[in-house]
């Protein structure tokens, strides 16, 4: 925990929750206002539900790339590549992002998920050249919204406009180094940016001198809904496989062996698997709590992960894995809730798309 960032986001009102393993802002002021920051100009949020493992030796890059989902090895420093981590059944342990460095491997990853991944990297580390980094390098904050990289240029002084997705550089924040990634966390242009711990409180401050707004992470939860975006924890986990779990662009089918290849090369030889994970929009004011069944033609047919009301839509959204033959879009159905059901229908993901204007 960082107590001086904590300190500042409680003189600034925030209201706490539990998120996985780590205490985090919940809330800084309404839902609508923090949603309005990020959709229209550019929120800033505490980075902590984020891990970060960092890997060196001369074996990295092959021990990666015979671990996870897509290709390290095409990659060059200062480019990055959306993956995931499998067992040998071919269920998700983590989805997770790679960044290459000069001299290291970075991957940024769910805070809950660091240690059952690094567990799982050092029960396969044989005779490789490979060790984790012990040091103080963590997620700080995020900046996310269609201001967010002109915001960039004014705490760090340098433009980070010409950045592709994933793509990362080094900034100074003062004289301190941080490294900033070009990431989205709801469907718009956003930044991670990691560094040291003692420095987190300073660089959120600046962010917010320069125009960020504060965002806490139930705005967060449904700014990520709205883009169709799975948190592992809440619409995946081990018992899913990952095309079940949609997570076909951390995939490639191009690159060599890894854990659980022989699953994902056999499902896409299939050409699909018997459920997956869908939007679905839902009638009435009741948000469906997680677990809730759907049901068609009187079967049950699948159930809610995450449900939350959308402003972009106006309606309440939801991801729920449904059985293969209820998925098509369009398709009406049925929540179960406590007290009765609604009607809801299978939507296509996103439900927002950022403009390009």
């Amino acid at each position: 925990m960082n107590s001086d960032l904590e300190a500042l986001e409680r003189d600034l009102g925030a209201e706490f929750g539990r998120y996985a393993d780590v205490e985090l802002p919940a809330r800084f002021s309404d839902l609508q206002r923090e949603w309005s920051a990020i959709r229209q100009r550019c929120g800033l949020l505490d980075a902590r539900f984020r891990g970060l493992l960092r890997i060196t030796g001369s074996d990295r890059t092959t021990f990666l790339q015979g671990m996870i989902t897509n290709d390290v090895v095409k990659l060059q420093s200062g480019q990055g590549t959306y993956a995931a981590l499998l067992n040998i059944q071919g269920k998700v342990v983590s989805d997770l992002r790679v960044y290459v460095l000069a001299e290291e491997l970075w991957l940024d990853l769910p805070a809950a998920r660091a240690s059952a991944v690094r567990q799982m990297f050092e029960r396969h580390i044989i005779a490789d050249d490979v060790e984790f980094v012990e040091n103080e390098r963590t997620a700080l904050v995020v900046l996310e919204g269609p201001q967010a990289a002109s915001l960039a240029m004014g705490v760090f002084g340098e433009s980070v406009e010409d950045l592709l997705p994933l793509a990362h550089r080094e900034m100074r924040l003062d004289g301190d180094c941080v490294r900033l990634a070009a990431v989205t966390h709801a469907g718009e242009s956003g930044f991670v940016v990691f560094g040291d711990p003692a420095t987190a409180a300073r660089l959120w401050q600046r962010c917010q001198a320069a125009g960020a707004e504060p965002v806490g992470m139930e705005a967060l939860d449904v700014l990520r809904l709205e883009a169709g975006i799975p948190w592992y924890g809440h619409d995946m986990d081990e018992s899913m496989l990952i095309s079940e779990a949609g997570l076909e662009a951390a995939i490639s089918y191009h690159k060599g062996c890894y854990l659980g290849q022989e699953v994902v090369e056999r499902i896409a030889a299939r050409g699909q698997v018997h459920r997956k994970l869908v939007g679905l929009v839902c009638e009435g004011q009741i948000v469906p709590p997680p677990n809730s069944k759907l049901v068609c033609d009187g079967k049950e047919a699948g159930w809610i992960t995450s449900a939350a009301w959308s402003p972009a839509r106006a309606s309440i959204i939801a991801l729920g894995y449904l059985q293969r033959e209820y998925w098509d879009a369009g398709r009406e159905m049925s929540v179960t809730l406590p007290q009765g059901s609604t009607p809801a229908r299978v939507a296509p993901l996103p439900f927002y798309v950022r403009s390009s204007q």
